[in-house]
């Protein structure tokens, strides 16, 4: 049986700090004496930087970092493309933290004017820097329902992005094949669409702030806490940076939907 290829996109950001978060995963995976995990060989990790590398892979993890540089590098190396493929084509399993967040959106607001494209992949509307800049990071515990053991998984928020609308899903579903920006906001280019639903796996208590459009919000939600995980079909998205913690449960968890 061939190994299940883990790629961690290595253009820029925290891809070393989700490397050996995955290790540390797998090593808790084989603890809990799931058959699939017993033998090393059944998981490899692996850096993508490139096309080829990225063909080899069944899953990604997109980190945290400067999503605008990303993008860019990508264009460059000729991966943005291969990029929208996996996610939207494929719709292979893709995890992204923060910057990550942000590249797998289908729209987002406040971004550079020049320079950022999405991969897409996520039927979600989100805000960049949404807490503010650098000096602003902070950290939190939050209650993540996914986690098995119903612990606050200690979080951290850098120039943190959130998610403040979830669209429709034919919004991914468009004519045009190039990405475009309509109303100040960055919209991805249109691939396949899935009719799969945006799930809210996570938020952030009280700090929900009203849309002046109010088409969804976490008051209309029912809930108060700005969205910080979502999760659609194989695509799941994270505000915050779970690989600059020691702690692996996000890991393992993603790495049991792969």
């Amino acid at each position: 049986m061939s190994p299940t290829t883990i790629g961690v996109l290595a253009l820029q950001g925290a891809f070393i700090e989700h490397i050996k978060l995955l290790h540390q995963a797998a090593v808790e995976l084989r603890l809990q004496q799931d058959a699939l995990y017993v033998d090393n060989k059944d998981l490899r990790f692996i850096e993508v930087r490139n096309a080829s590398e990225l063909a080899h892979c069944h899953a990604l993890i997109i980190p945290g970092g400067e999503s605008t540089s990303m993008s860019l590098i990508a264009e460059r190396s000729g991966l943005l493309e291969p990029l929208r493929d996996f996610v939207k084509v494929d719709r292979k399993p893709v995890w992204g933290t923060c910057a990550g967040l942000i590249l797998l959106a289908e729209s987002a607001n406040r971004s550079k004017t020049t320079g950022q494209e999405l991969i897409g992949g996520l039927d979600v509307r989100v805000q960049r820097n949404y807490f503010g800049r650098q000096v602003e990071s902070f950290e939190a515990d939050l209650e993540l329902p996914f986690l098995e053991d119903g612990l606050p998984f200690h979080s951290v928020f850098i120039r943190a992005p959130v998610v403040e609308k979830v669209l429709p899903s034919t919004t991914s579903n468009t004519a045009d094949s190039n990405a475009a920006t309509i109303g100040g906001n960055v919209i991805a280019p249109s691939k396949r669409a899935t009719t799969a639903p945006v799930e809210i796996l996570g938020r952030l208590p009280g700090r929900a702030r009203t849309l002046k459009d109010r088409t969804t919000t976490a008051e209309d939600l029912g809930e108060d806490g700005d969205i910080v995980a979502v999760r659609q079909g194989n695509v799941v998205g994270t505000a915050f940076h779970p690989e600059l913690t020691d702690d692996p449960r996000i890991h393992v968890w993603w790495l049991k939907q792969v």
